[in-house]
C-alpha cells in the first residue's frame, strides 16, 4: 500500500494552492504552496511550524488546522 503523496489544504480565488506534502529534500511533512502562473508559479515547501506561526489568520493556515483537527476526529473514532 502506498501513502498519500499530497493533501490539498486551500485553493485561493486567484489560483493560488496549499497543500499538505513531503519537502522534496528534508522528507519531513511540509506546506507546499503553488503560486498562480501571474506570480510566477514557483512552488516552494516550508515547516509546518513556520507556516503557522508566520499568518495564522490566513485561510490556508485556517484549513491546515481544520486539517489537522479531522487526523484528532479520525483517531479518535479508532480508539
Amino acid at each position: 500500500m502506498t501513502g498519500m503523496t499530497e493533501r490539498l489544504i486551500h485553493k485561493s480565488s486567484n489560483g493560488d494552492v496549499w497543500a499538505l506534502a513531503r519537502d522534496p529534500d528534508s522528507k519531513l511533512p511540509a506546506v507546499k504552496h503553488r503560486p498562480n502562473a501571474s506570480s510566477g508559479g514557483r512552488t516552494s515547501y516550508t515547516d509546518i511550524g513556520k507556516f503557522l506561526r508566520e499568518g495564522a489568520g490566513g485561510p490556508e493556515h485556517q484549513a491546515l488546522l481544520k486539517l489537522i483537527g479531522t487526523l484528532l476526529d479520525d483517531a479518535g473514532r479508532s480508539s
